[in-house]
């Protein structure tokens, strides 16, 4: 398999390790406590379940869907747009619904970049942001996660030192992994970049709905003008805990979007219809499930902070998204996040993310996600407290710890 093209330009998966590890661990009867993957355990809205339910089985509806999405859907997509960020979008040329918005970044990549191109993309970031564009062929240079005034003039660097230019820029706020989010004032400074560059935006805003104060993230499609170099992408996945409904939109420039439905058109026919019109309920209804969804997150935030502090592990705690990241304990700064992670689970029954697995520069960091509820979160604590406590003494000849501070 290393000789196939491709293959040949993925590394290894830095969170099979991992998750190798923790099957292993339940298999010999190990209750894992699992904070790893983004993967949300609250069920689905029930009127959104409940259409889902009304429609399969329908006359036509087993039939093959549209790949774009249902005229119906893309129309909820707008709609939704109009009231949560004021902007107007056309549902026939400036939306395609995807299959999740994974599926939608790795089949952009597909349409617009050349066999060499350049894409600046942070680092740390979700994987699909870089490996997309691998896998079509391109080439990755990296630019900082942070939204800081610094970041611009890693991106003027980064121009200058690229050959060929850059195609396109990725942004993702609220992020994954970081939690850091992008302002407005940010975002107008970014289209000016691009504008001035003349290059693409390619902004993920999956956690736009999952926020902790009274300032909801913005759009970038906000900014004026932007819609002429930007895509945003965005998914039904955490807003309505939809995750294996695999349910995103792409929307934004038209030109950009229309490639995507060109390439989209040879590889699928679109999610199933009953999933799409049960998508549609979800953003036409009313927001109190996503209000409930808000506030268990942050009360699991809260207590994952103050708990893991209490057990000598202090967490910054992230004003959106459903994670934290958090730097290593400074006693296991010594080893790789990877092998930390790895003795989380041998010796605590707890499962993190490696920093590494999103990049160099997450290195030194481990992404808790807020999966499990309170009550877990809380046995998670304990364990990492006895692990802690006896940490000295299980591991002195195995790895150095560092000195106590």
């Amino acid at each position: 398999m290393s000789d196939f093209y491709r293959i040949k330009r993925l590394p290894p998966y830095v969170f099979e390790q991992v998750n190798r590890l923790k099957a292993r661990a339940r298999a010999g009867g190990a209750d894992i406590i699992d904070l790893g993957m983004g993967n949300p355990d609250l069920p689905a809205p029930k009127h959104v379940v409940d259409k889902l339910v009304e429609t399969a089985g329908k006359p036509r509806t087993d039939r093959y869907s549209a790949s774009k999405g249902i005229a119906g859907l893309r129309r909820a997509q707008a709609n939704y747009y109009a009231r949560r960020f004021g902007v107007k979008l056309d549902p026939e040329t400036q939306i395609v619904a995807t299959l999740g918005s994974k599926e939608g970044f790795a089949n952009m990549a597909q349409a617009i970049t050349a066999p060499g191109d350049v894409v600046l993309v942070p680092n740390p970031s979700y994987p699909i942001h870089a490996f997309g564009f691998l896998m079509a062929g391109g080439v990755i240079r990296s630019v900082p996660s942070a939204p800081t005034p610094e970041y611009f003039s890693a991106l003027e660097r980064a121009m200058i030192h690229s050959i060929p230019k850059p195609i396109a820029v990725i942004v993702c706020y609220p992020s994954n992994p970081t939690a850091e989010v992008g302002s407005l004032d940010f975002y107008k400074d970014l289209v000016a970049f691009a504008k001035k560059h003349d290059i693409f935006i390619l902004s993920d805003l999956a956690y736009a709905e999952v926020f902790f104060d009274d300032n909801p993230p913005p759009s970038v499609l906000q900014v004026p003008g932007a819609m002429d170099v930007t895509v945003e992408f965005t998914s039904m996945s955490k807003t309505f805990s939809m995750a294996g409904w695999r349910m995103g939109f792409a929307v934004g420039n038209e030109r950009l979007c229309a490639a995507l439905a060109r390439v989209k058109s040879y590889l699928d026919y679109g999610a199933f219809t009953p999933i799409q019109v049960a998508a549609a309920t979800a953003l036409n209804g009313p927001d109190d499930c996503v209000k409930e969804m808000r506030a268990i997150y942050k009360k699991r935030r809260d207590v994952m902070v103050e708990s893991f502090a209490q057990a000598g592990w202090p967490i910054p705690a992230p004003r959106a998204s459903m994670f934290a990241w958090a730097p290593a304990p400074e006693r296991f700064r010594n080893m790789s996040t990877l092998e930390f992670s790895k003795l989380l689970i041998e010796k605590a029954d707890v499962a993190v993310a490696p920093g590494e697995g999103f990049g160099e520069h997450g290195e030194g960091f481990v992404r808790l996600a807020l999966v499990e509820n309170e009550q877990r979160i809380r046995q998670a604590a304990r364990n990492l407290r006895r692990f802690f406590d006896a940490a000295d003494g299980q591991l002195h000849n195995v790895v150095p710890l560092a000195a106590r501070g």
